[in-house]
């Protein structure tokens, strides 16, 4: 019975027990945030009101400034479409270093997908029926931002990738929770040896 209990307790869980949990102020509102690169600004569309969890948790790295200087650090290069990683590798001395001050209760958070005509966001879920996808909230378009993943149902906390193109494949994988509103043709001029100046909250 204690487990019955357990499990059904864990489908209810919502945005507001992940942020206590990682001891987050939750946001629950849209944000603009200002990527300021060494090829110019990428202005961006947080979705806070679909990913309260993962954009409350960017937006905490981005007061403690993890980001300044941070090298855009893989770009894969496909015929279609670019991807551009970025953020911290939680097994970097940066990372480790900095761990106590950044608040983290670990390298990763649950994975935080939304659904048309669900009130709460699904977490420590992906997608594994094709026809799902029809009902996501959020898919990869071009200038869309989401989390690297860190395990089947886990986002890093700490890296983050942009990429230029739609790519189906991979909807419902990842946590996306944002996008580019401004500043996809500098996205694309972006190398491996450019890197983030700092990041501004617009609002």
């Amino acid at each position: 019975m204690f487990l019955f209990q357990a499990c059904s307790f864990k489908n209810e869980i919502d945005s507001n027990y992940y942020c206590q949990k990682f001891k987050l102020n939750c946001i629950q509102t849209n944000k603009i945030v200002i990527f300021k690169t060494t090829k110019g600004d990428l202005e961006v569309r947080l979705f806070g009101k679909d990913n309260p969890l993962t954009v409350s948790n960017f937006l905490e790295n981005v007061d403690n400034n993890i980001y300044v200087d941070q090298e855009f650090y893989k770009i894969i290069n496909l015929p279609q479409i670019r991807f551009i990683h970025s953020g911290v590798n939680p097994d970097n001395k940066f990372y480790i270093e900095r761990n106590q001050t950044l608040n983290k209760s670990g390298p990763s958070i649950p994975l935080e997908i939304k659904f048309k005509g669900e009130i709460k966001p699904r977490y420590n879920y992906q997608i594994s029926n094709p026809n799902e996808i029809e009902n996501l909230v959020n898919t990869f378009e071009n200038g869309s931002l989401a989390m690297v993943k860190s395990g089947k149902n886990k986002s890093s906390s700490t890296e983050f990738f942009f990429v230029t193109s739609k790519i189906p494949e991979l909807d419902g994988r990842y946590s996306i929770f944002g996008k580019i509103i401004k500043g996809l043709d500098v996205l694309k001029k972006l190398k491996k040896d450019d890197y983030i100046k700092a990041v501004k909250i617009s609002n």
